[in-house]
């Protein structure tokens, strides 16, 4: 039977534009259906302010650097150029210390010595010794999740030196005490904790030490930042999708999956019907399954979906004048990567308490991110973009107001916590947009405020993500494909969903 495509993919986020990349480039007839009106999702930029070029979710490009992805799609062909950040992170602290992470570990550790005796080297055991097994669990992301190809390279890969049943306690344990065992220096397991923060489980949590066993890593991939905006990576990813011959379709909000006979055979947008050997949706989970699917096909298993209460929340900043930390020496070297702003342990355990009692957090540690002090397009000249993460910031509070009635007052805490870090940084704000959990709701599709989508706990990692069952990228009825953060690995500016889901795409139409 003729169909307009062979593949349709629901989403134009990034994962999405990977899979339909891949797909268009072994030859396929390729469209992707966006109901925003520009590409990108989560990873998406606009000039919100005049001059000023504003990320609308995702803006520390570090996962996709573990990826070949880049590469093997020749995306520099398509505009994309990246400007490396070095150093990668800077944690400056109240006291006057300044801790920078390099890409190079000698001068990490060298640093690390000057400033903390003894700690240098520790932090060298720390990444030699873990090194092997974040190659290793690099390796698990960029396959399908199933049992037996996790096996395999976990048989197979690469481990620590340590002795198995140490390396297993360390993997068990809550990332404070794997980082305890390492580092005497309070100041040191802070920054890296708020790191392996990023995804989302607290320090506490048992099973959570492999998201503080990444960390070397970032001395191998590094950190960049996409010339011109995060949104530059999927702007790329279009160029290159409708080089090979593919449609993209804005402003075409799909209805519905058409299925028949067991199988998905297209969709329906605006009114309008489009055939398919296959599709592919890179919508969140709760929206395929709850909205997208024919109920008579949605798996029950999907009542179990937890997607959490909110997560963080970002203010995003134009300023007349560069960011100044009291802390550092040099400000240019500080404002070059993350700017991690959590004083202590105790810091970011209290911003989680809150956020189970449904509170925000009163005393929110802070990532700031200046990226303007390495790529100019972002502001006028003299000008700069800062933009602040804090967590964590429930999407339902327990007091029952809802986020606009305490969104200015949420934004103000953000704003008094970075002064403590940068004074005088109020004064110089000539534009504001504060992104709460309603407005990423709202404005970028992340039920509940969870940039994750579905919480990033064991039990909905690997072959539990989204579901036992539709772990492989595939839907619940035939033909039907999943991808994004939804799916295996899970969140973040990675890319490896959406390239693992091409894979199985590409075995299904050949």
């Amino acid at each position: 039977m003729s169909t307009d495509y062979d593949l349709v993919t629901i989403g134009a986020g990034h994962n999405g534009l990977i899979a339909s990349a891949y797909v268009a480039q072994a030859g396929y007839r390729v469209a992707v259906f966006e109901e925003r009106g520009m590409v990108g999702g989560a990873v998406s930029t606009k000039e919100l302010f005049p001059g000023y070029q504003i990320d609308l979710g995702g803006s520390a490009h570090i996962l996709i650097r573990q990826t070949p992805i880049v590469d093997e799609l020749e995306l520099e062909q398509y505009g994309l150029t990246y400007i490396e950040l070095d150093p990668m992170f800077v944690a400056p602290f109240p006291d006057g210390d300044v801790i920078y992470f390099y890409r190079d570990l000698d001068r990490t550790v060298d640093h690390l010595e000057r400033l903390f005796p003894g700690e240098g080297e520790a932090y060298r055991k720390f990444v030699t010794d873990w090194i092997g097994f974040a190659r290793t669990m690099r390796d698990i992301f960029l396959t399908s999740p199933s049992p037996l190809e996790l096996g395999k390279h976990l048989i197979r890969g690469a481990s620590s030196p340590l002795p198995w049943q140490e390396e297993l306690r360390h993997i068990l344990r809550p990332y404070q005490e794997v980082l305890g065992s390492y580092f005497e220096e309070e100041k040191l397991r802070t920054a890296i904790a708020w790191m392996a923060a990023q995804s989302g489980p607290p320090p506490t949590d048992p099973l959570t030490g492999p998201f503080a066993l990444w960390h070397p890593l970032y001395h191998e991939g590094g950190v960049a930042r996409p010339q011109g905006g995060s949104g530059e990576l999927t702007q790329a990813l279009r160029r290159h999708i409708e080089a090979h011959g593919g449609d993209i379709y804005t402003d075409a909000p799909v209805e519905k999956i058409l299925v028949n006979h067991e199988r998905a055979e297209g969709i329906r947008v605006n009114g309008t019907s489009y055939t398919s050997r296959t599709v592919c949706s890179a919508t969140h989970a709760k929206e395929t399954f709850d909205h997208l699917l024919p109920a008579q096909h949605r798996p029950d298993e999907a009542d179990g979906l937890r997607i959490g209460n909110g997560f963080g929340a970002m203010m995003r900043l134009a300023l007349d004048e560069p960011v100044s930390y009291s802390a550092a020496s040099n400000n240019q070297k500080a404002r070059t990567g993350l700017q991690l702003l959590c004083r202590d342990m105790t810091q970011l355990r209290a911003a989680y308490g809150d956020h189970l009692a449904g509170r925000p957090a009163q005393d929110p540690p802070l990532i700031a991110m200046t990226f303007s002090a390495a790529d100019d397009t972002l502001a006028p000249p003299g000008g700069e973009v800062l933009w602040l993460w804090g967590q964590y910031f429930p999407y339902e509070l327990a007091s029952g107001d809802t986020w606009p009635d305490i969104a200015e007052g949420v934004a103000d805490t953000l704003l008094t916590q970075f002064e403590r870090y940068a004074p005088g940084t109020r004064e110089s704000i000539v534009g504001q947009l504060f992104q709460h959990p309603e407005w990423l709701e709202d404005h970028l599709g992340l039920y509940r405020g969870n940039v994750m989508h579905l919480e990033m706990s064991i039990d909905q990692m690997f072959s539990a993500r989204p579901l036992f069952g539709s772990s492989n990228y595939q839907g619940p009825v035939d033909d039907l494909f999943l991808t994004g953060a939804s799916t295996h690995p899970g969140g973040g500016i990675m890319g490896a969903s959406g390239r693992n889901a091409a894979r199985v795409v590409l075995d299904s139409v050949a």
